[in-house]
């Protein structure tokens, strides 16, 4: 036994399931020093018959307090020469395994009817996750795309722990005619099935741990940045900006339109079918940089009357600035995002370990290699001991608030700290 923290993953790309649990045991168990008390499990959709035998071979061979984790159309993992791979459309099954000294660790399996509704207090949601905001928790999330009323989960999470890093994302199985599946066990109640097909699963973390977020929206700003001056809903009517002339206000898409002219010929091709918004999340911030924005698509445009449906909701008087997105573009982003945090954290305490949580957009299909995101993470953070699976949605923050996200690579970074629980 000992008291120091580890986080150690294994992969296999083994065709059969009891082959491929078992190559990651065996791995895990040559290097864990103390008990099991979390195991993260992703599994591709190779398996999906055979989703509900996972977590009873698992846990028959390696036993773990707690296992959660899901099914993904792709798998991220680190291989036996501690090189992270991503692992697109074929078999693979990626194991996550931590000891936890001084960390408190709270599974919970939720369906949509187990959500308070969004006027309760923040009692309500404390006791679902029988975790006090007073011992500073962070989250990791895994939910089903077609039934789990995520959004809501996310927002009454920030109601009752605004200060709480959420990570993670919806499970995915590449293609028409395969079903997702979540995992959810606990040592403590071994009578509730430990596979699910609907809702969502994860864990609150407290104690001498915290999780760092990098959000990867792979994405760039064009042109100003413009304030809203009318609207409905998400859909936006008017504009306006601050110039040399005083305000100047349009419709959104002769701001467009006159936004577009002054682009280089390049990306006026890239804005005919790579263009988004950003919305800024600090409302009062003078001046706003990379990481300022949550990116959301354009929806449509009325020639007509030159109003603009965006895929969020938005309010009079926030702030959007256009924005561009190609490989190049989140390669860069990327780079920034992970630059400026290794800059920023030079107190790591070692060992630690990511989960990274990528959209089915990126990968090969977008840089036209593999493994570009998950290398370039190792780049700036060597030997992540990286778990994770492509998504249907990616889960981070923004700001203050967590989102629901698309064409995203969104990084969990999970360190030991000095802090305790309260």
């Amino acid at each position: 036994m000992t008291d120091q923290f580890q986080w150690l993953n294994a992969l296999s790309t083994r065709a059969s399931l009891e082959g491929a649990i078992a190559e990651v045991v065996a791995e895990i168990k040559a290097k864990l020093q103390g008990t099991a008390d979390l195991g993260i499990v992703f599994i591709s959709s190779a398996f999906t018959s055979e989703y509900s035998r996972v977590v009873p071979l698992l846990t028959e061979k390696l036993p773990m307090k707690v296992l959660i984790g899901c099914g993904g159309a792709s798998i991220i993992g680190t291989d036996e020469n501690n090189r992270p791979q991503e692992l697109e459309d074929r078999p693979a099954l990626s194991l996550t395994v931590a000891h936890l000294p001084d960390v408190t660790v709270k599974p919970f399996q939720l369906t949509d009817q187990d959500i308070p509704d969004l006027d309760s207090s923040p009692d309500r949601w404390t006791n679902i996750f029988q975790i006090d905001n007073r011992d500073d928790p962070d989250f990791i999330i895994f939910a089903d795309p077609f039934s789990s009323n995520i959004n809501d989960l996310l927002a009454g999470l920030d109601f009752a722990y605004p200060n709480a890093v959420k990570v993670g994302g919806l499970a995915s199985s590449g293609g028409m005619g395969r079903t997702n599946g979540l995992f959810c066990y606990t040592e403590e109640n071994q009578e509730r099935s430990p596979m699910l097909r609907e809702g969502s699963v994860g864990v609150a973390i407290a104690g001498k741990i915290t999780i760092d977020a990098i959000v990867a929206q792979g994405c760039r700003p064009i042109g100003d940045v413009f304030q809203v001056s009318e609207c409905e809903r998400n859909i936006i009517t008017e504009l306006s900006r601050q110039d040399e002339d005083g305000i100047t206000k349009n419709t959104p898409l002769k701001m467009l339109q006159s936004l577009i002219s002054e682009l280089d010929a390049d990306d006026q091709v890239l804005a005919q079918d790579s263009l988004f918004i950003g919305i800024a999340m600090d409302a009062f911030k003078q001046k706003l940089t990379h990481g300022d924005f949550l990116i959301r698509n354009l929806l449509g445009v009325d020639p007509k009357i030159g109003a603009m449906a965006i895929g969020d909701r938005i309010r009079p008087g926030q702030r959007i600035q256009f924005h561009l997105r190609d490989a190049e573009t989140s390669a860069e982003d990327l780079t920034v995002l992970l630059k400026k945090y290794r800059d920023q954290k030079t107190d790591f305490k070692e060992p630690f370990g990511v989960l990274m949580f990528s959209c089915m957009g990126r990968g090969k299909g977008l840089y036209g290699e593999l493994n570009f995101d998950a290398n370039k993470l190792a780049s700036y953070l060597p030997n992540p001991n990286i778990g994770g699976f492509f998504c249907n949605g990616e889960i981070g923050p923004v700001g203050n608030s967590t989102f629901l996200h698309g064409y995203t690579s969104v990084f969990g970074i999970i360190r030991p700290t000095e802090k305790a629980p309260n």
